[in-house]
């Protein structure tokens, strides 16, 4: 299996916060302390700056003049729209990767593909949220289509920290391997049709794993 890049401090720690917002223990409208963090979390300053930094750019804090940054208010329609987008964008990238991978790039999915299936038996959520960004990111390549790798990869960048919170959900890692697997058949086989679906079906299935788990998380 490929290895996805190692997260630096500044990305893990914007995970830790990512998951604290999405969790609801940092509220919507809630004022980000950059000090307050840094002791939560037992770093200094520098990477609680550039963390949010990062989190600003996915929309889930809002930095605002004399203010600081801010626990953005998320509506459902909001997040409705971003993941319609995310689903047609993506869909389109397995579509063409359908058409236009190399032989050699079907062969590293498959093969990174296959390595996943340790870590979901495993149960570790954190290794597969990161090759689950570098399966998606094999097929944004796969287009040979630099302007749609670089839309897909930014509303990606934005929609992470609620696609990393989806696997907490209760067996919702054997499901994704699920559905990148009928992903990975369609486009090694060349069917163009089947890759569109699979992954339009994927990301819709996403929306709802994270959905019922923030309806679970306010129950």
């Amino acid at each position: 299996m490929d290895q996805a890049p190692k997260r630096t401090q500044s990305e893990l720690l914007a995970q830790a916060i990512a998951d604290a917002i999405l969790s609801g223990d940092l509220k919507p409208g809630l004022r980000l302390d950059e000090q307050t963090l840094a002791n939560r979390y037992a770093v200094s300053r520098t990477p609680v700056r550039e963390a949010i930094r990062q989190l600003a750019s996915t929309g889930l804090v809002e930095v605002r003049p004399r203010r600081g940054a801010v626990v953005t208010v998320v509506t459902p329609e909001q997040l409705e729209t971003l993941f319609i987008a995310m689903g047609e964008l993506e869909a389109s990238c397995a579509r063409l990767s359908a058409m236009c991978m190399t032989p050699i790039e079907r062969r590293r999915l498959r093969s990174h593909h296959d390595g996943t299936r340790a870590l979901v038996e495993a149960g570790d959520r954190e290794g597969f949220a990161e090759a689950n960004q570098l399966f998606h990111t094999l097929l944004y390549a796969g287009t040979h289509n630099s302007i749609l790798m670089e839309m897909a990869g930014s509303l990606r960048r934005r929609l992470q920290p609620y696609r990393s919170a989806q696997f907490r959900g209760a067996g919702r890692l054997a499901r994704s391997f699920a559905e990148h697997e009928a992903i990975l058949e369609a486009v090694v086989s060349g069917d163009v049709a089947g890759a569109h679906g699979a992954m339009l079906h994927h990301v819709s299935l996403v929306e709802d794993a994270f959905l019922r788990l923030t309806e679970a998380n306010a129950a």
